[in-house]
Order: structure tokens, then C-alpha cells, then sequence
């Protein structure tokens, strides 16, 4: 056994999760029309996933299971299971395994017909001009000059407003997880995934993953949109988290205290910065540019989601801490850079 490899009662609990998400995207995708085949993981496989009709199995490499995101891993799941749907419910119309019964059901219900994990379509000339100017302008945000700071953030969000106002065409949707998957979301976190869903143009959603090495269930963020509005939404999501936690640091350090109230200054943090976007939205709505949302990438999200379960959470306690985490969130300025040694997204190109 390899000193990295899954002990014989994590791979049979994976083994079971996996087979657990079969069932749930069999319910929720093809109706419950598909037998549920053998699930099997195997060594040096040069393809991620496969599905092997002659013996009903879905084979999945074992590597990129153990190691891979969880979200890629179920994505080469519906791939194999599309197949499978093909080949068991349609009987097997396609002259060739990606045929055109196959993509139809991949277009149908959002399924990557490559079976490269997340999908990441190229985001086209005019979007890589936007995401450049934008880059700049956050880079100005650096600026010690308070005022010029918060005018060149301000400008950044007109402009991603304004092109998604003016899009005439929409550029193909994907998805990213962001973040490392966790057993517990925490409010500030909470708050976060609600800015990038009302202020940053993706489509966001808490979803389940499974964590092998642990054997434990997690919750991941996802967001879904255009390439752009997804590069820049990853970006805010780090320099976000990043900036929460730098600020607890400082205000932990200058009141001498321990980290009781951690996660409740956080939550103010995040909830002062949320303000402050809300009050450059109005501004711009008084100028005329008014964001109704994007119905398809709705119909996108709703694809890849169509069976949803809203819950309700608490909020954190309005405390002194959250007031002071609040009054710090209402100062921040979303900039391109973050920290070296924050791992978290991708980093806005540079200048």
C-alpha cells in the first residue's frame, strides 16, 4: 500500500458517498431512470472516468478522487452517468460516445461534455479587455490617497456594471468552488457568498462535498457565470477572507483580547463592506444603470441545480465587536492585489 493511500475504511466509506451521489443525481437529473451500476476506483487510468456498458461499471480514477476537488469529481460523474443514460434509456443511438444524443444531454441538464472536471471556457477578446481595465483600476485602488483609492474601486464596479448592462450576447457559463472545503459555513462567510451573488454578477449556491482523507461531509461555495464575472468573483472572494482575517488580527492585537469573538467581528467586517456596496449601487441606479439580473444564466444555474433546499441562519450577535468589525468593513477598498502567502483564488492579472 502506498503511504498516501486511503485506508480499506475510508475507501469503503468514499466508495459509498460516491454511490450515494450517483443515486441523488439519478433523482434529480434522469428522474430515476437509471439502474445504479458498479462504482469502482482504479490505479494508473489515463482517463479521469469511464463508463463500461458491457459490464454496467462507471470507473473513476483513484487519484483524482482521493486528491481532486470534489466538485470536478462529480462533474466526471454526471459525464459517465450521461453516458450511461445514453446507453441504457435512449439505447445507444450515437454512431460515436460523444455523439449528438450525448451533448443533448449534457446541454440539457448542464453537464461538461468534455469530462475535464470545471469546465472554464476562454473568456473572448472583449472580456479580456474588460478584466484588464479592471486590473488596473483596482491597482490604483492601492493608492496611500484614500479618495483616490475608493474613486478607482468605484470605477472598477461602473465598468463591470456597465458591461454586463451592455452584453448584447452572452458568453458561455461555467463554475468554480471557491475556497477549501469546510464541515461548519460561517457567518462571515455566509455574507460573502451574499455580496458576490448581489454585487459581483455569479449566481452562488452552498453545495456538499466529501472530503476523503477524513471521511467526513463539507459544504463548498459555488459560483456560477461568464469567465469574467467569475475571475473577478473568485478575486474578491480571497481578498475578502483574506482582508477579515488581517483585520481581526489588528483588532485583536490593539484590544488585547483572545478570539472569542472572532467569527462575530468577521461577521461584521463583511456585513459593513456589504453597506458600503449597497450605497454605491444606489448611486448608480440614480445614474440610470440598473441591474435586473440575467435570465440565462438562471436557467443555467437552475440546470445544474434543479432540485434546491433554502435554509434560514441566524445572524451573529450584534455585539461590540461586530459594531467595530462593522465600522471596519465600511473602510475597506477592494484592490488587485493580495498577500503573497494567500493561497485562496486566483490573483487578477497584473499591469
Amino acid at each position: 500500500m502506498r503511504d498516501d493511500a486511503l485506508s480499506a475504511t475510508l475507501e469503503a466509506a468514499l466508495l459509498r458517498q460516491l454511490l450515494g451521489t450517483w443515486r441523488t443525481l439519478n433523482d434529480s437529473y434522469f428522474k430515476g431512470r437509471l439502474q445504479a451500476p458498479t462504482l469502482a476506483l482504479v490505479d494508473g487510468a489515463h482517463k479521469l472516468g469511464q463508463w463500461l456498458a458491457g459490464e454496467r461499471r462507471i470507473e473513476l480514477q483513484r487519484a483524482f478522487v482521493v486528491d481532486g476537488a470534489w466538485g470536478a469529481v462529480v462533474e466526471v460523474l454526471k459525464h459517465e452517468m450521461a453516458h450511461q443514460f445514453v446507453s441504457e434509456a435512449l439505447g445507444d443511438p450515437d454512431p460515436t460516445p460523444h455523439g449528438p444524443a450525448f451533448r443533448a444531454v449534457c446541454e440539457r441538464h448542464g453537464i461538461d461534455a468534455s469530462a475535464a472536471g470545471i469546465p472554464d471556457a476562454a473568456p473572448g477578446i472583449e472580456a479580456d479587455r474588460i478584466l484588464a481595465r479592471v486590473s488596473k483600476l483596482l491597482a490604483l485602488a492601492e493608492s496611500p490617497n484614500v479618495h483616490e483609492a475608493e474613486l478607482a474601486m468605484a470605477e472598477a464596479q461602473r465598468l463591470l456594471l456597465k458591461h454586463n448592462l451592455d452584453a448584447t450576447t452572452r458568453s458561455a457559463y461555467s463554475f468554480r468552488h471557491l475556497g477549501t472545503p469546510a464541515g461548519r459555513v460561517s457567518e462571515h462567510e455566509r455574507i460573502l457568498a451574499n455580496i458576490l451573488n448581489d454585487h459581483f454578477f455569479v449566481e452562488c449556491i452552498w453545495v456538499p462535498v466529501w472530503r476523503p482523507r477524513d471521511g467526513k461531509r463539507g459544504s463548498v461555495l459555488e459560483i456560477c457565470g461568464s469567465t469574467l464575472n467569475l475571475t473577478i468573483a473568485e478575486h474578491t472572494h480571497a481578498f475578502l477572507l483574506h482582508t477579515a482575517d488581517r483585520l481581526w488580527a489588528q483588532y485583536k492585537r490593539e484590544h488585547g483580547i483572545g478570539n472569542r469573538d472572532r467569527r462575530t467581528y468577521q461577521a461584521g467586517v463583511l456585513t459593513g463592506f456589504r453597506e458600503k456596496l449597497d450605497t454605491e449601487r444606489k448611486r448608480h441606479q440614480r445614474a440610470g444603470l440598473v441591474w435586473v439580473g440575467d435570465a440565462d444564466l438562471g436557467r443555467y444555474w437552475r440546470r445544474r441545480h434543479p432540485y434546491v433546499r433554502f435554509t434560514r441562519h441566524q445572524g451573529a450577535a450584534q455585539n461590540e465587536a461586530h459594531a467595530h468589525g462593522r465600522a471596519a468593513g465600511r473602510g475597506i477598498v477592494l484592490q488587485r492585489a493580495v498577500h503573497e502567502r494567500v493561497s485562496r483564488g486566483r490573483l487578477l492579472p497584473g499591469r
